[in-house]
């Protein structure tokens, strides 16, 4: 476990980082990120849709479970944009989630990107991905376990 010396006011003052929707998959991806299975994740339109910018290394952010409880501290190392085609293995497997090739990664991934969640919130219920779809890969460290002060 990463000890961490943030305050309150540091906490408090970092932009917030939602996996998935609150729920198993969100819990399951903040286990893995905590567990150090998860440095990797792939966005796409959300920040577009978002109006946020994409993240840059350096950045740090807090993580927070399905509750909404900051449990963790990330810091982007690497980020690249890359159509949906071109994602690898190497960032297949570090995104944590237990895939063992592109092609079952990108089977479960068009499952929760065509959802019905996704789609309302992206306000598109006609939203797909296909080969050209930019992707946003991002590769993160974790910086700090938030859940070690509870204890």
């Amino acid at each position: 476990m990463i000890p961490h010396s943030f305050t309150p006011a540091d906490i408090a003052s970092m932009p917030r980082t939602e996996f998935a929707f609150p729920g198993p998959l969100r819990d399951r991806l903040v286990t893995a990120i905590l567990g150090g299975a998860k440095t990797a994740t792939t966005g796409l339109v959300d920040y577009e849709h978002e109006g946020d910018p994409l993240p840059e290394a350096g950045d740090r952010s807090v993580v927070v479970d399905s509750d909404g409880r900051p449990v963790a501290v990330i810091e982007v190392t690497d980020v690249r944009v890359v159509p949906l085609a071109q994602v690898d293995l190497a960032h297949v497997v570090d995104e944590g989630e237990g895939h063992t090739s592109v092609v079952e990664w990108r089977e479960d991934h068009e499952r929760f990107w065509h959802s019905e969640d996704m789609r309302a919130a992206l306000e598109d219920p006609g939203f797909t991905v296909d080969d050209t779809t930019p992707a946003v890969l991002e590769r993160f460290r974790l910086v700090a376990d938030l859940r070690l002060a509870d204890q």
